[in-house]
């Protein structure tokens, strides 16, 4: 089975005509192409403002950007990649290269369709908040997504109630457009900030499921009513959209 980690175009039967294939093509290492890294505590390094504050779910819409609010900095790509080395390669090179790099390194690497990203950037731009339930046992946690590109950032929901501006994301995402124009293809990267909260697998379920509310038309409009029409937004329909009990 093609791992879920390699472009992400979302199912067809949901993104119908905007749906593009994904690189099934065999698998390459490509490690010198990467440049070594240094590791430091997550919890030391933060994003470029422009993120909100958290108060409520229901005025996280008026909020400014939090002081407390720390993820991981986000890592140029060329300090990850020896872009020179790569721009000659072929996409599905690249993102098997990407997807190998980041296994089993406490990231998630994947890639998109440069159409996609715009789409979704387009849409996010527009509606940066949503909230997602992460099924866990025999119930769920809910996830508060947001989104200002090129970064998503995560945390739960309640973690966020019980301490405010202080709560730490579970996880981020970044999405590398430099080969957007010269590859067609645009290289993500997710961190897991809290091991304890979030695992990999997890985290790879929140990417992939957070794209599609972007991505497919249907799904989109539960976010638009989350971020404009709060009051007729339900929860119990982003459950039914992925299957869940209402609990």
């Amino acid at each position: 089975m093609l791992r879920a980690s390699r472009i992400i175009t979302s199912s067809a039967s949901n993104l119908s005509h905007r749906a593009s294939s994904s690189f099934a093509h065999p698998k390459h290492s490509f490690t010198p192409l990467f440049v070594p890294q240094t590791h430091q505590n997550p919890e030391t390094q933060s994003l470029p403002g422009g993120f909100l504050k958290w108060g409520s779910l229901g005025s996280v819409r008026a909020s400014s950007f939090a002081s407390g609010f720390s993820p991981l900095k986000p890592k140029p790509l060329d300090s990850i990649i020896d872009i020179q080395r790569v721009k000659d390669r072929s996409p599905e090179d690249i993102a098997s290269a990407w997807d190998d790099y980041h296994l089993g390194r406490g990231h998630i690497g994947a890639s998109m369709k440069a159409s996609l990203y715009h789409l979704l950037e387009h849409r996010a731009a527009d509606c940066r908040y949503f909230v997602i339930p992460l099924w866990r046992g025999s119930g769920y946690v809910t996830m508060f997504a947001q989104v200002q590109m090129p970064h998503m950032v995560f945390t739960g929901l309640e973690d966020y109630k019980a301490r405010g501006t202080q709560a730490t994301p579970y996880f981020t995402m970044t999405y590398y457009n430099e080969f957007a124009q010269s590859k067609d293809m645009v290289l993500i990267r997710g961190d897991v900030v809290l091991p304890s909260k979030l695992s990999d697998s997890e985290a790879k379920w929140l990417l992939e499921t957070t794209q599609t509310f972007y991505l497919n038309d249907v799904r989109y409009k539960l976010v638009e009513r989350f971020n404009k029409q709060t009051h007729d937004f339900e929860f119990k329909d982003v459950l039914q959209t992925l299957d869940m009990p209402n609990l």
